[in-house]
């Protein structure tokens, strides 16, 4: 694939998943009042989930998108680093919600993993926030990049084992199907952390890693917002 080719691939489909996003956002905050009384801390914390998800990743592909228009990612590193960075805080404050929603749905406590996971979520902020991680640089420094990534690699393992191990007893269909989406999720991102620095291309994998959060977005509207898909 060309690089032109590859530039209009990615700016329509970020378009387009912002589109999707946003529009299921919408919908959830709207049909509110249609949530079951007992499933609406579960809801609203979905809800909270894919808003900060949202925000965040209109940050990250939106300036990609921005930065294309203004003649490239290499010409407007600062711009593409910014979008970067907001999506790195909120993909991280995602995952701790999608632990306090494990904690809900299956009436857990905490406990080491929950209190494990959160932590880990917690030095990622911090973690990020310094200078050494180079957010004004396409291609950030590679063992940050690693730390900071492994840590969310952590979050987003650590919470799909607590839900599918959980979902599986209780014979949870809907969260079943959100656990395989994380592992699925998970399963696309890991080449692109590893080599895509060495390998441009594996970049890619990011759509249907990506898509893998929207079917998490559809699934819980359909089970939560939408009459009983449970």
């Amino acid at each position: 694939m060309s690089d032109s080719m590859r530039m209009w691939v990615e700016v329509i489909f970020n378009v387009t998943y912002l589109i999707v996003i946003w529009t299921l956002v919408a919908m959830m905050a709207r049909r509110q009042t249609a949530v079951a009384p007992a499933d609406r801390p579960v809801a609203k914390r979905l809800l909270w989930a894919f808003a900060l998800l949202a925000l965040g990743d209109t940050g990250h592909v939106g300036f990609r998108v921005v930065a294309y228009a203004l003649g490239g990612l290499e010409a407007n590193p600062a711009l593409v680093g910014l979008g970067a960075l907001s999506t790195a805080y909120t993909v991280t404050l995602f995952y701790m919600l999608m632990v306090d929603i494990w904690r809900l749905r299956f009436r857990k406590p905490l406990g080491v993993a929950g209190w494990t996971l959160l932590g880990a979520g917690v030095v990622r902020l911090i973690i990020m926030a310094l200078p050494a991680n180079h957010w004004e640089q396409i291609v950030p420094p590679y063992d940050w990049s690693l730390l900071r990534n492994a840590l969310l690699v952590v979050q987003g393992v650590g919470v799909m084992i607590l839900i599918l191990r959980d979902a599986f007893k209780t014979g949870d269909t809907t969260f079943k199907w959100i656990g395989a989406m994380i592992a699925l999720s998970y399963a696309f991102y890991a080449p692109v952390i590893l080599w895509s620095a060495q390998i441009p291309m594996l970049g890619m994998l990011m759509i249907p890693k990506t898509c893998a959060y929207v079917a998490i977005a559809i699934i819980g509207y359909r089970a939560f917002y939408l009459e009983g898909w449970t």
